[in-house]
């Protein structure tokens, strides 16, 4: 048995290798900045990390931004640097776990622009931490951020794009979808539940007869963002994850998932290790990221317990 984590890793980056020749590539090309301009994008968690990044590279080819966040104070600098590079760019405050900003967040959007081209459910937050130390509150407002804020905004853009006849959407899973992490437990289960909306509306859309709207979901490995400073941290420790990937890798694959939608877009080779391996070993899979996530998030500088962006603005 102690040989399975290495059979099961060796197995993986050998069927990542093998997927990633018939993956598209991530990087967005001349031709792909000519498509995007005049396009009108949702992006909701525009003020930082993957939304921030993605906002600026659409502005850069001439799109109509549409930023969203709870933090509208930080989107104004983010706007002005759209508008200076060629791009349009509106800023709407939204709770993404409220019905009503996301019903909002449509209007203004159509309203500045006419239309809507691609809806980005980008706002995610984490709680770290054994899953029964992490208080129920902040389970419940990750849960509210993480799996209503999707379902809000894809039911609000799907019903938009059904009446315009088009439209993509593109969801900001996790390699969480689809390998559950030890100490990141509702975290996990919200990046499943955004994975599982987002094969039920492809194959629903399927079922309708509808060519011209997609979903797909993006699903990276551990990423250098904010996201780890931002996140509720019950771990006592200050928290990591090994081999972290560069934000700019996501951001590309994103831009280019918005116009060429794919279901599942795995990004870089340890994910695609990571997703291979879990098809062909869930429970080694499973046991050798619980005890990657073990070393890392528990090795760490003391760090006093705190409610990450639950429960502020972020």
């Amino acid at each position: 048995m102690k040989s399975f984590p290495f059979v099961t890793l060796v197995s993986g980056v050998f069927a990542a290798s093998a997927l990633s020749g018939c993956v598209s590539p991530s990087k967005v090309s001349s031709g792909d900045e000519r498509r995007i301009r005049n396009k009108t994008f949702v992006i909701t968690g525009a003020s930082s990390g993957f939304g921030k990044g993605v906002a600026l590279k659409l502005g850069a080819s001439g799109a109509n931004v549409v930023l969203a966040d709870i933090r509208g104070a930080l989107l104004t600098k983010i706007a002005a640097d759209i508008r200076a590079s060629g791009g349009r760019a509106i800023t709407v405050t939204t709770d993404v776990a409220k019905a009503e900003d996301i019903n909002r967040l449509a209007q203004a959007a159509t309203r500045a622009f006419g239309h809507v081209d691609v809806w980005m459910n980008n706002v995610g937050v984490g709680a770290i931490g054994r899953f029964d130390d992490i208080p129920l509150r902040d389970h419940s407002r990750l849960i509210d951020i993480n799996v209503k804020g999707v379902i809000y905004g894809s039911h609000v853009a799907l019903r938009l794009f059904k009446a315009q006849g088009y439209g993509t959407i593109v969801n900001t899973g996790s390699i969480d979808s689809e390998v559950p992490l030890a100490y990141q437990g509702s975290y996990s289960a919200s990046k499943a539940a955004v994975l599982s909306l987002g094969r039920v509306l492809n194959e629903e859309l399927r079922l309708s007869g509808i060519k011209t709207i997609s979903v797909a979901t993006i699903m990276p490995w551990a990423v250098d963002t904010p996201w780890w400073t931002h996140a509720a941290n019950y771990s006592g420790h200050k928290t990591r994850m090994a081999a972290m990937d560069d934000p700019g890798k996501i951001v590309d694959a994103m831009v280019r998932a918005s116009i060429h939608p794919k279901e599942e877009v795995v990004v870089g080779w340890k994910a695609k290790a990571s997703y291979m391996s879990h098809h062909i070993f869930p429970d080694a899979t499973e046991r050798l990221s619980a005890n990657i996530a073990h070393r890392e998030m528990l090795k760490g500088a003391p760090e006093a317990t705190h409610s990450g962006s639950l429960h502020r603005p972020m």
